[in-house]
């Protein structure tokens, strides 16, 4: 027989519960916060380019969008873009918007990108305002000899974009040959995305 003092007053016996109980709703969470930082760090850490893409070899997907009104250059409309334009010459697609700051980072190697031979660099301005897009460029310099205006984002995820900024090497065939994720920095311009756009160059017709 049991003593009476030996079963635990109310209180004792179910203090225990509330912390157990909160300790449960709080282990969805924290397995989330788990499987988010390992996605993150796999995907940020080391080399970006790495991530991987369904799209490099392939013909680059349907592209028709329209310019971006009233953005210029050196006194002339700059057009939109379309599949057409990809090809003929090695492309080099750069998606941006003026709402993003690592774009803001990444600009000058645009610019100083854009001043090189052999190719083209064209922007895809992405769910952005046209004000703000043309401010944007009006800032920093307009680095590009197309800009077309995916307002939805449709065109985007056609591309397999997973953020922005993001950038893509097309072939002369009118192939994906690269993709380049995330600002571009001293670093990536100089190993990695113009390497990548001197083998698009020299490779076959």
């Amino acid at each position: 027989m049991s003593h009476p003092s030996d079963t635990p007053p109310p209180e004792e016996a179910t203090a225990g519960r509330p912390r157990r109980s909160r300790l449960l709703v709080l282990l969805p969470l924290v397995a989330f916060l788990a499987l988010a930082a390992l996605f993150y760090g796999r995907l940020f850490s080391g080399d970006p380019s790495r991530v991987p893409s369904a799209l490099i070899g392939r013909q680059a997907p349907a592209i028709d969008l329209p310019a971006l009104e009233g953005l210029t250059r050196e006194g002339q409309p700059v057009p939109g873009l379309t599949s057409a334009a990809l090809k003929g010459e090695v492309t080099v697609l750069n998606v941006f918007a003026s709402w993003c700051v690592p774009c803001r980072d990444e600009h000058p190697f645009l610019v100083e990108l854009s001043k090189m031979p052999g190719f083209r660099l064209v922007g895809l301005n992405y769910k952005d305002d046209a004000a703000n897009a043309r401010r944007f460029l009006g800032r920093f310099g307009n680095p590009y000899a197309a800009v077309g205006v995916d307002a939805n984002g449709r065109t985007a995820i056609d591309w397999g974009v997973y953020g922005v900024p993001e950038t893509f090497v097309i072939g002369k065939d009118g192939r994906i040959a690269y993709k380049y994720i995330g600002p571009i920095d001293a670093q990536g311009l100089k190993e990695r995305l113009l390497p990548q756009i001197e083998s698009a160059r020299t490779a076959g017709p």
